[in-house]
């Protein structure tokens, strides 16, 4: 996932819904405004994809409530209205892949994480995302697709570089693959019709996928590193400055989303029904990524390297300044 400011967030697939937004949330202990005082309103933009379970969950739960905080939910059907957003002071607070916050940092933007979103599950054999290519494909490793056409969903982001970054290591040369942008639900597809040699696919279009026949050639996260943080929920640097209770509010609200989304898996899955058209087949059938509230830093530092060193970043990552 890339960038001149395009910003799709990796990990991650838009689902073909409108935007809409969401209440406060209900659930839980009493929270209402009349129990704990006036809430305030914050708005956060997200893409209706499964990463951001959490957040849905623990607006249900009311756990943003429990810190005098009231969700407005505002789903974008693409990457690209979220960090002009931010910066706009449309959102608050929003979702993003951590090479997109990178990226507007390297521009003079000033972003900053203040939680966590979601993690690979660190399995090379199951994970959120993974390249794949057709069942009878002769490319067996990472370094086969060494001047191969790959897709992946925006050039120049999270996708790219953990590719090239294990098709490097494996002994490729990353620099002769042809990546090409293919959104993640024309992905199988296009792999399937051999418009592409591989194909970089996240859930719930990875299940799918490997049920139509396709075959995992690497779990690109996993193998990257297996304790990868791929997206979070970030805001300025100015409005972290000037609204610091607030921002703290927020991680602690979403921290605790993150851990009750960990803990309980089948719930993730049905909350995702309430706000994408994800059957129920197929929600029962994906796999879930990782959801901690903890960044692994020298993971993220690992990322921000090969980022640099593939010319997605002009100057190396500034950890303090991106992470909370």
């Amino acid at each position: 996932m890339k960038h001149s400011l395009k910003f799709a967030l990796a990990s991650i697939c838009v689902l073909a819904l409108a935007a809409c937004s969401s209440g406060s949330p209900s659930g839980g202990a009493d929270n209402s405004a009349d129990a704990q005082g006036s809430l305030e309103q914050i708005t956060v933009g997200v893409i209706p994809i499964v990463d951001t379970a959490p957040i849905w969950l623990g607006d249900a739960k009311g756990f943003f409530a429990d810190e005098g905080l009231d969700l407005e939910i505002e789903t974008a059907t693409g990457g690209s209205a979220i960090v002009p957003g931010i910066q706009s002071g449309s959102y608050d607070f929003a979702f993003s892949n951590l090479i997109s916050v990178m990226v507007a940092n390297d521009k003079g933007l000033d972003m900053k994480f203040v939680a966590n979103g979601i993690s690979t599950t660190g399995d090379g054999t199951s994970d959120v995302g993974s390249v794949l290519v057709k069942g009878n494909s002769k490319i067996s490793s990472p370094k086969d697709l060494a001047g191969k056409k790959v897709s992946v969903n925006n050039l120049s982001n999270i996708g790219d570089t953990t590719i090239k970054s294990i098709v490097e290591e494996d002994g490729g040369d990353p620099g002769s693959i042809e990546f090409v942008e293919v959104p993640f639900p024309d992905a199988p597809a296009a792999l399937e019709n051999g418009i592409v040699d591989a194909a970089w696919i996240l859930e719930p279009f990875q299940s799918s996928a490997l049920d139509a026949g396709a075959k995992m050639l690497s779990a690109n996260f996993a193998e990257f590193d297996p304790e990868l943080d791929v997206a979070g929920y970030f805001t300025s640097a100015q409005y972290a400055q000037e609204n610091p209770e607030v921002a703290q509010k927020f991680t602690r609200a979403m921290n605790k989303s993150l851990d009750y989304a960990q803990q309980n898996p089948d719930e993730v899955r049905d909350i995702v029904g309430t706000y994408t058209k994800i059957s129920e087949e197929v929600r029962a059938e994906m796999v879930l990524p990782r959801f901690r509230a903890d960044f692994n830093r020298e993971a993220v530092q690992k990322l921000g390297d090969a980022a640099q060193s593939y010319g997605t970043l002009s100057k190396p990552v500034d950890l303090e300044k991106l992470l909370p």
